[in-house]
């Protein structure tokens, strides 16, 4: 057999992992790669994003859209540095993802070297795995370990850093052997059957049974067996944001989000229930509110792919280990057919106060500027709840949340526990890439936008037919909205003298519109879907719209705000 270098070995072992994109930015550290990567362009597509964060949310989009390990690429030094608010991203929301970086020579390693980092020190805290490559031979066995780890049990990213000594160095013998387990790594706990009879009992001796599900049943494939479990119990079920569109929008047991900005019933009614199943959420603080308040009449189920997960912020009454595909599939034999009509009417009509109270409101506003609400609304009404939603944080991250229309799973995209700004833009490019035939919808605040902005270029050269919906409200809308109702009104460093970013579309040779009257907007938007290609409409909404219902920061989810 021929001699191969370890940078062609790289390629080969993502060839053997069936990766046929990743995004990344090269440089001198892994230069090696990136001529193997030329060679072999008919196998591996690389798309050049323009700086290495929007790599690795590319890489989550990709990811996230298509159920696949997305893979991010970048040099060594600043290369990789720029990787790891990604990285820190992908962790917190458990997204599978491998990161290769380049690294100097393994006779410079520690001498400070140029663009010499120590990206395995950085990267250790916010990833799952990482190792240093520095030696040809290894090449093989940690890219199959990599791979493994990323996408197995509770899944999240990992970093491959490869010397580049390593990838000039001549291997004999390439062999690669796909990764089935590692002795100590146990990706998924044994469920105790006794725990599954506990929570039975009390589910079938519930009066007020109450739902949270999160990402967990998404990652874990288990849409339709969480669907038939909610029907035969009858259980009233609401969801976290990485949790939504597992369940189709409008089922009568889908009753909203909880959380900060969450819907109204869910929340105040946590506080009533008398058994709270928390189904693959780990109960952020974001949902939560003050922990000191939170479900304490509620026998706690908490399903959990990962122990670490279990009584950390929560305790349970019944803990249930394992993959929620099969845990919920053996609970549906324990169960018994329930309805629970009364209750479940009860959140129908917290709905119809907080509908009358705000959301009839900020749909259908007659004067003033254009609600957040009213744009999604349009969005609605032109998609059919069929499309992907990619958001980036702030105040339109919780509007697009709260009121979208979803018919199928992998259908939101958005950062959740990290809440990084700049997030949609390549991550919606990379969801486009992940599920091609799906309309990709990126809705971004004008902050979040300007912090990877340059991506235009990497949707123009790839051609990505994503369509953008800036909603400029000149401010950075969610930090304003605390100054405003915490802080007297004292917009500190939060309003925004923005550019034409109508023109800088245009400089990318995006098509692009700007909307400013409401007789204006379907008709935009429905223009903006059915064109051929990227697209950017800037939307001016009221500079001061606010985002409700809100809980306080350190309140209970009973104290929700409605104005």
């Amino acid at each position: 057999m021929k001699k191969i270098s370890g940078a062609e070995a790289v390629i080969r072992c993502l060839i053997e992992e069936k990766v046929d994109i990743l995004f990344g930015y090269p440089g001198g550290a892994i230069m090696p790669v990136y001529d193997e990567l030329y060679k072999f362009q008919d196998k591996v597509h690389h798309i050049l994003t323009r700086h290495e964060q929007g790599a690795t949310h590319a890489a989550q989009g990709y990811a996230r859209s298509s159920g696949k390990v997305g893979v991010a690429i970048a040099t060594s030094g600043p290369g990789a540095t720029n990787l790891v608010t990604g990285i820190a991203d992908a962790q917190i929301d458990s997204t599978p993802m491998v990161c290769i970086t380049g690294q100097v020579a393994s006779n410079l390693l520690g001498s400070d070297a140029f663009q010499e980092t120590d990206i395995i020190g950085i990267s250790t805290p916010v990833t799952k795995w990482n190792y240093q490559i520095t030696k040809a031979s290894e090449i093989s066995e940690i890219f199959a370990k990599a791979f493994y780890i990323a996408k197995s049990g509770r899944p999240g990213p990992v970093l491959i850093d490869i010397t580049k000594d390593a990838q000039f160095e001549q291997l004999e013998n390439f062999e690669y052997k796909k990764c089935k387990n590692i002795r100590s790594y146990f990706s998924v706990p044994d469920t105790n059957p006794e725990s599954l009879k506990k929570a039975s009992e009390l589910i079938n001796n519930a009066k007020k049974p109450l739902i949270v599900w999160g990402q967990g049943v998404i990652l874990g494939n288990a849409e339709n067996e969480f669907l038939n479990f909610i029907e035969k119990t009858g259980i009233p079920a609401a969801w976290t944001i990485l949790g939504l569109s597992a369940v189709p929008t409008d089922h009568p047991l889908n009753v909203g989000m909880v959380g900060m900005h969450g819907n109204y019933g869910p929340n105040v009614l946590t506080n009533e229930c008398d058994v709270l199943l928390a189904i693959g959420m780990r109960f952020d603080d974001r949902v939560t509110g003050n922990l000191e308040s939170y479900a304490k009449q509620a026998k706690i189920i908490h399903f959990e792919i990962d122990p670490a997960e279990v009584n950390k912020n929560v305790i349970a009454d019944v803990a249930i280990l394992g993959n929620v595909k099969e845990t919920l599939k053996d609970l549906l034999t324990l169960v018994e057919e329930n309805k629970h009509e009364k209750w479940v009417n009860k959140f129908t009509e917290f709905y119809n106060i907080e509908f009358k109270k705000v959301i009839d409101k900020e749909y259908n506003k007659k004067v003033g500027g254009l609600s957040m609400a009213e744009v999604i609304k349009s969005v609605n009404d032109n998609t059919n709840g069929e499309s992907i939603l990619v958001t980036d944080v702030g105040q339109h991250q919780m509007v697009a949340c709260r009121y979208t229309k979803f018919n199928s799973s992998k259908s939101n995209i958005t950062s959740g526990g990290l809440g990084t700004m700049g997030f949609a833009l390549p991550a919606a490019f990379g969801a486009k890439i992940g599920d091609p035939k799906r309309e990709v919808i990126a809705v971004i605040g004008d902050g979040g936008f300007q912090m990877t902005i340059q991506e235009l270029g990497t949707i123009y050269q790839t051609n990505a037919a994503v369509k953008i919906i800036i909603l400029n409200n000149n401010f950075l809308g969610m930090v304003r909205q605390w100054q405003q109702l915490f802080f007297d009104r004292r917009y500190a460093s939060t309003e925004m003298i923005n550019p034409d970013f109508v023109a800088i579309a245009k400089g990318y040779f995006i098509e692009s519109k700007k909307v400013e009257k409401r007789e204006e907007l379907d008709k935009e938007i429905k223009k903006m879907i059915e064109f051929n290609g990227p697209y950017l409409l800037e939307v001016i909404i009221e500079k001061e719209d606010n985002v409700f219902p809100m809980i306080p920061s350190g309140s209970s989810v009973s104290d929700v705000r409605l104005e």
